[in-house]
């Protein structure tokens, strides 16, 4: 936290004044049951998260929102106060003392003497204030990951726990048939493990899971997070009473189930439930849903997120979706078999959901451009699944001030054309990345999805495929750590792929007749890719040698794709002396050589991920997205150029009378705050 934070207010009031009175206490009370996650992903966090949440909020009452009255303090000063407000906002908009993009640790700005002059001021302050006051600056540890001395994870609590261990507990967690995503492990010694489990209820015995010749004992503890859990569906069982129709009263209901009892074959349930309310004025997302924070890959953060759809937007979005099944056609697995698309493609592309929404409340460490759910591939291929693309985030972050790796000549265009390459990007990485493919299955009664006596030809090497997913192997639990960036990777390739075709482009409104025409977008993508990719090793972490994000890691390795295959399509300059770093996109070679350099690296990752092929996946991706010396020094000159950290403020809803009302803020450190305080969770 070196520079001062861009601030973007998240604009909702217009759309939230179209609502009927019905949608507005829908949409209030949901907002709530979102908000009321924030205690969990606190937890999920770090262990002092939780208590300087409370410091900050407590803090914030007793100053009444006058904050410069603190500077009178002894041993405080105006920039301690400064820098305490930008230490509480960036905590309060990532949830946490690590920053939700890149995982790494972030602490005050101010002298250790000032913030205990103020932590003095109350003894609730002062209470709280000892429970976090060594961690609040400590470094180590520097980011999320696997405990270690350098780094932590609230998912993995009590003694140290090795990559070993969590898979012994994994191993019975399975035997079990209990899913991984709302839970967190304690180890209380070297073979007794403790699996607590996200629900309202508890039990009075510790239910044993003991896998079949394991040696180590482990039992299951329901009731973690129970009183958040409570709040939230005591604000879902009011939200119900103002649903639209019987979908949405019925998935809420197995929303409540599911955090009550903990099951997630309830909530799988809901899901399916849910992916059926199609175009839904109020849109929402509730659940332990991405796995990105976990180092082991399987467990994920809670968030929450209610949203309104925007009907303009989506009438474009919806003609892209009536013509997905041209452009599958024309990824690189595309075969004649299977109607043009190949064996390794669904047979039926089912249009998804695609909406253009604006986010009321989205309780999450991270606020995404966009999501393509739900996560269990199962249902995705049986029932189908929903895109939504978040419309006030992308338009926020592209008003923000650009990483400077563009030649200056060039930075006024790449500006202006950035929001479209952009936006279309992240519409076809979320509709045809995460809404294309097949994994090749058997299941429990040996029956597989592809015909086993004539194995599919693999088009890698032209031979029959030799692996596949086994019963009861999933996507995640095969890959594991590499599970969430390889995903991503793929979804981005896929995106960056079709950017360059014509009728793709001429769909969307772009030829070469039109203001921004369509070679200038692709070219701008190109750009995008080169930056994206730099801008990524900001969150590498050195100390660890990890990576610390997986859209990072992913972009990394798509820049560094392009330079190895791309034959100078895209180029990165270095000058070292002068901390600057140039991307330069060659024009003539995108159609020749940058599409086939990134079909080829999307064919990989698409086979592997189809065919259940770790070793190969793990071997290609860790080599491609490695950071050797060179690359290293480019983090260097990227952490020097690194431009201020974007924080977004959102809005708040309150009943008065009869009526709900919107209440928006400031996009200022002092609105960060003042949103969180009126939020009362």
């Amino acid at each position: 936290m070196a520079v001062e934070a861009q601030i973007f207010r998240l604009e909702i009031a217009s759309l939230f004044s179209t609502l009927s009175e019905q949608q507005k206490h829908y949409s209030h009370y949901m907002a709530k049951a979102a908000w009321a996650g924030t205690r969990i992903i606190l937890r999920q966090v770090s262990p002092e998260s939780p208590a300087i949440f409370d410091f900050i909020i407590q803090l914030r009452e007793f100053c009444g929102g006058d904050w410069q009255r603190l500077a009178r303090l002894e041993n405080v000063t105006e920039p301690d106060i400064s820098a305490f407000l930008e230490y509480a906002a960036t905590f309060l908009s990532n949830i946490g003392n690590y920053y939700g993009s890149g995982d790494q640790k972030f602490v005050p700005r101010m002298s250790q003497d000032a913030l205990n002059s103020i932590a003095s001021q109350t003894p609730n302050l002062a209470r709280l204030y000892r429970s976090f006051r060594e961690a609040i600056f400590a470094k180590p540890p520097y980011s999320l990951g696997f405990p270690s001395n350098l780094s932590q994870s609230s998912y993995y609590l009590g003694e140290q726990i090795s990559k070993d261990e969590i898979t012994g507990v994994s191993k019975s967690l399975d035997a079990a048939s209990i899913f991984p995503e709302n839970t967190r492990i304690e180890k209380l010694s070297s073979d007794r493990y403790r699996v607590l489990q996200a629900s309202i209820n508890s039990d009075d015995t510790q239910q044993p899971l003991n896998a079949p010749g394991s040696s180590i004992q482990v039992h299951l503890v329901r009731g973690d997070h129970a009183t958040d859990l409570k709040h939230l569906c005591d604000n879902l069982v009011k939200a119900s009473g103002y649903a639209a129709n019987d979908t949405q009263w019925k998935f809420l209901n197995e929303y409540i189930d599911s955090f009550r009892t903990g099951s997630l074959d309830v909530y799988r349930d809901s899901q399916r439930t849910w992916v059926t309310d199609k175009g839904p004025k109020i849109e929402n997302i509730f659940g332990f849903v991405e796995p990105y924070r976990d180092p082991y890959g399987v467990r994920s953060e809670f968030e929450g997120l209610v949203a309104i759809a925007d009907a303009g937007e989506t009438v474009l979005l919806s003609t892209l979706v009536e013509h997905s099944d041209k452009f599958i056609r024309r990824l690189p697995w595309a075969s004649a078999e299977n109607n043009g698309k190949g064996v390794f493609e669904k047979s039926l592309f089912e249009p998804p959901d695609l909406s253009s929404i604006h986010t009321l409340a989205y309780c999450s460490s991270i606020i995404f451009p966009g999501m393509n759910l739900p996560n269990y591939n199962d249902i995705r291929q049986e029932v189908g699944f929903k895109n939504v693309i978040i419309a006030n985030r992308m338009i926020a972050e592209s008003t923000a001030t650009q990483w400077p790796f563009i030649p200056t000549e060039e930075m006024e265009l790449f500006q202006k054309h950035k929001y479209p390459a952009y936006y279309w990007w992240v519409v076809l990485h979320e509709l045809l990345g995460h809404g294309t493919g097949k994994m090749m299955i058997e299941d429990a009664h040996g029956k597989c999805n592809f015909d086993v006596s004539n194995l599919p030809l693999n088009p890698l090497d032209g031979k029959p495929i030799k692996t596949w997913y086994k019963s009861g192997q999933t996507w995640t639990g095969q890959f594991g750590d590499l599970s969430t960036t390889v995903d991503e990777c793929r979804c981005e390739l896929v995106g960056a792929y079709l950017m360059d075709d014509p009728e793709l482009l001429a769909l969307l409104g772009f030829t070469d007749q039109t203001d921004i025409k369509a070679s200038d977008l692709t070219y701008n993508l190109y750009q995008q890719l080169g930056v994206d990719g730099l801008r990524g090793l900001s969150n590498f972490n050195v100390e660890s040698m990890t990576w610390g994000q997986a859209h990072s890691r992913a972009h990394f390795s798509m820049l560094m794709c392009l330079l190895r295959d791309g034959d100078g399509c895209v180029q990165v300059r270095h000058d070292e002396t002068n901390k600057r770093l140039t991307v330069l996109v060659d024009r003539l070679k995108i159609a020749s050589h940058g599409k086939k350099a990134l079909g080829d690296m999307l064919l990989k990752l698409h086979m592997y991920r189809c065919t259940a092929d770790v070793e190969a996946c793990r071997q290609y991706y860790e080599d491609l997205s490695h950071v050797d010396d060179e690359r290293l020094r480019w983090r260097e000159t990227v952490l020097a150029n690194k431009p201020p950290p974007l924080l977004n403020v959102q809005a708040n809803t309150f009943v008065e009378g009869d009526s709900i009302v919107v209440k928006e803020y400031e996009p200022s450190y002092v609105g960060i705050i003042e949103s969180w305080y009126e939020r009362q969770v």
